[in-house]
């Protein structure tokens, strides 16, 4: 692979001498003065970030990086005396529309999590070391590159193995995963890291806003404050835990800080192969069976001197032989666009159903194929919300878009019923095709429940037969230990003492008197039903008796199946 990407400023002729003593004077200085000389933190004080075994994989997989440095200083430099990048130079120039990404991240970033303080400086320096800024800016008017820039195959063979894990929807590679974009990301961490930066309602790892926007949220993580040493060599390494990389990233943070400049997109020369293993000795190339090895080329033997006056010529001398070419190792091809997502299919187990008031246990969930029925990732499924329930996604939204992943699934978040019961549709929309393709999932919004219900008055449930029984009956209803307002209870008198004499209402014994202007005689009802108000209280009208004496039942059950039964007795008059 190539050595190193760009060019150096004012680099000579003794391109030798002066790459030794770079490489000199960056193992005497350590790290750079802009965040101090104290060595990086070591693996076990750094949280989990990725090594073999256990521990997640770090945002690249330890993908190998360019290990080209700024400039640095020595005698015999025409360099500024105040180490300022020389305006204008090569190496400060970051392409236009990179540039933009960096602060917009920055920007973002400080209104989203102010502790954090993630400087686009730190964004640009990583970018530098991992993509050389997007190949330079080759990036089109949205900010994404062309075509992927991708890592080497993660297959364990010098570097991490880490087996596919977006069905090459991201990588082109179905059997192992590798880093994507110009901040090199690999498929699992992009799962979790990826954001829309440029607002397009997609996470793309190709796109260079999308991309320093999710790595400055991923530097962030573990409530870091970019300004504390630590925190921030802990970022980094997070992102390739390499003590080289981390040098290499500090030395181009503390450059870009000292000034940076815009350049015209594509306007630089695009960066050689990355050489960076994260600290890794890449295994050899394997040689296929039956190559010949290569045999040591012969010297020449010296040639006899011709005698003076002699006229001869000396004989020539043959040539060196050459080695057998050995076999090239595979190319690799390039990632090929899956085909699109042509029908959703609804992945439900039945109607969406849920009380007023409460989460829906089911996030609608759809799945989208392709014409061969095959799971489609990446596509868009918008879902919508209709009906008069007041029902919204989490968040309050009634639209949402999502992304399918490798399974080619789109769920939308969790439902909210709103305090309304009635008939919903969930509406799931894929995006992207000539005739959009949508799907009607039914849903329903029940009574709201409750699920205790406690008396909360102290009157006398006994009463003289023909009379009026003292007080009303005051009871509330609650679920989850929360006041249920709007909740449906039904009130009825039962006969006897004992569940076993019935639960039918009772024919004689106390009654309520339902309203208006007829006789109370025609009035009378042994069953009525009523609702909570706003602080799930229910107040029973007054009981009333007729001339029957004995042991009644008062049952009161609210929606959700919370119960009460009260003893009524009935004695002769005084």
């Amino acid at each position: 692979m190539a050595a190193l990407f760009g060019r150096r400023m004012r680099r000579g002729a003794a391109s030798t001498a002066v790459a030794a003593a770079a490489m000199a004077a960056l193992s005497a200085s350590g790290a750079p003065s802009a965040v101090g000389e104290q060595p990086a933190a070591s693996a076990a004080e750094r949280p989990s970030a990725g090594a073999s075994g256990q521990e997640d994989p770090s945002v690249t997989g330890d993908s190998p990086y360019h290990t080209d440095l700024p400039p640095l200083k020595g005698p015999g430099r025409n360099d500024p005396p105040d180490e300022t990048p020389a305006t204008g130079s090569a190496e400060s120039g970051i392409p236009a529309t990179v540039l933009d990404a960096y602060r917009k991240a920055e920007a973002s970033l400080a209104a989203s999590n102010p502790r954090c303080r993630v400087p686009w400086e730190l964004l640009a320096a990583i970018g530098k070391v991992e993509s050389g800024h997007a190949r330079g800016g080759r990036l089109d008017t949205n900010g994404t590159t062309p075509s992927p820039i991708l890592g080497p195959v993660l297959n364990g063979v010098g570097f991490a193995n880490i087996s596919d894990t977006d069905g090459g929807a991201y990588d082109g590679d179905t059997l192992h995963d590798r880093a994507v974009g110009p901040m090199q990301f690999i498929p699992q961490t992009w799962e979790s890291w990826g954001r829309d930066g440029n607002g397009d309602g997609r996470r793309d790892p190709n796109n260079i806003y999308d991309a320093a926007l999710a790595a400055g949220s991923y530097l962030c993580a573990h409530d870091r404050d970019l300004t504390v040493e630590r925190d921030l060599h802990q970022a980094i390494l997070g992102y390739n835990r390499s003590q080289e990389y981390l040098r290499t990233v500090l030395h181009w943070y503390d450059y870009y800080r000292k000034g940076a400049h815009e350049v015209p997109d594509g306007s630089q020369p695009a960066p050689g192969a990355p050489t960076g293993t994260g600290g890794k000795t890449p295994s050899p190339a394997p040689v296929r069976p039956g190559t010949p090895s290569p045999s040591p080329t012969k010297p020449a033997k010296p040639t006899k001197p011709a005698k003076p006056g002699d006229g001869s010529s000396s004989k020539p001398t043959p040539p060196p032989t050459t080695p057998p070419p050995t076999t090239p190792p595979p190319t690799t091809s390039p990632p090929t666009t899956p085909a699109p997502a042509t029908r959703l299919v609804d992945l439900g187990d039945g109607a969406l159903s849920a009380p007023a008031g409460e989460r829906f246990a089911e996030r609608p969930a759809v799945r989208a194929e392709r014409a061969d029925k095959k799971p489609a990732a990446q596509a868009k499924v918008r879902f919508t919300l209709t009906g008069e329930t007041g029902t919204t996604f989490e968040g309050g939204a009634t639209t949402v878009t999502v992304t399918t992943k490798a399974d080619g699934v789109a769920k939308a978040p969790a439902l909210l019923a709103g305090g309304k019961p009635g008939a919903l549709t969930v509406k799931a929309t894929l995006l992207g095709t000539t005739e959009p393709v949508t799907l009607g999932l039914r849903g329903e919004v029940t009574a709201p429940r409750a699920d205790k219900l406690v008396r909360t008055d102290e009157t006398e449930l006994t009463c003289e037969a023909g009379a009026t029984f003292e007080g009303r009956i005051a009871l509330t209803a609650t679920r989850d230990g929360q006041a249920a307002p709007g909740v449906a209870a039904t009130a009825t008198v039962l006969a006897g003492a004992d569940p076993a004499d019935g639960e039918k209402a009772a024919d004689q014994g106390p009654y309520f008197l339902t309203p208006g202007d007829e006789p109370a005689e025609d009035r009378r009802t042994r069953e009525l039903t009523l609702t909570t108000d706003a602080k799930g209280n229910l107040l029973l009208p007054e009981l009333h008796t007729d001339d029957t004496t004995g042991t009644f039942r008062l049952r009161v059950e609210t929606t959700g199946g919370a119960v009460v039964v009260l003893e009524l007795k009935v004695t002769d008059p005084a």
